[in-house]
């Protein structure tokens, strides 16, 4: 079987991507998010989140900027820092965890020392093999080259007709409301992807392809099929 979780990353960024992003799932395909627990929209996502028990919430892994992530011993210490501020938000374990520009995944070594770090968890780690990635629904081939075919609806049945194979498969997405409330270097493409992922017919599409939306609860005890 053919299952598909459709994550939203940068839960927590700012308001308009959270109203981005619950928007999504409400009235799209979005399955899952990724939370972002050192931003100032965290609290405010965490609560909302609430709402929406169908909504699988992991941990968006921040690299801070003062450390040595390939230390592992310093990679330890700001991942359970901000896996303890995810459980004081949401009351919870992440059901899965992943990184901002994947940063955990920057190294084989660097790779290892995550995938130890979540194992006790014992939820799926982007890039450990448990869950396959699709990363290509992204509106930038390269840094500041826009292309808005690659989050539109024919690209991305394209993309789940030739990528989602047997078993589960992650596709992350990073759909948001822009209203001047952050600044980032891929803005309108998030604006795109809110409108691809919420237009009316999709969910259907994606089935008619053999396809079933799950969110990462559905996959928790998925095996990992990655030798580290």
């Amino acid at each position: 079987m053919r299952m598909l979780v459709v994550n939203a990353d940068d839960f927590g960024l700012s308001p308009g991507v959270n109203d981005g992003i619950l928007e999504a799932h409400a009235d799209g395909i979005v399955t899952s998010t990724s939370l972002m627990v050192l931003e100032r929209g965290a609290g405010d996502a965490a609560r909302a989140a609430r709402g929406y028990e169908a909504l699988s919430v992991g941990l968006h892994f921040v690299d801070e900027g003062n450390l040595d992530l390939d230390d592992p011993d310093q990679a330890a210490r700001s991942f359970h820092a901000q896996l303890e501020r995810f459980r004081e938000l949401t009351g919870r374990d992440p059901t899965h965890v992943d990184s901002h520009h994947h940063v955990h995944s920057w190294s084989r070594a660097r790779l290892a020392t995550f995938s130890r770090l979540v194992e006790p968890l014992g939820v799926p780690l982007r890039g450990q093999g448990r869950v396959a990635y699709v990363g290509a629904f992204w509106g930038q081939s390269e840094p500041g080259v826009t292309k808005l075919r690659c989050v539109r609806r024919p690209f991305l049945l394209h993309l789940i007709r030739a990528e989602v194979l047997d078993g589960f498969t992650e596709l992350a997405c990073h759909p948001a409301r822009i209203n001047g409330d952050f600044s980032s270097s891929y803005l309108d493409e998030r604006a795109v992807e809110l409108a691809t992922l919420t237009e009316p017919g999709l969910h259907e599409a994606v089935e008619a392809l053999g396809v079933e939306l799950v969110s990462f609860h559905a996959c928790r005890h998925a095996p990992p099929t990655m030798l580290l």
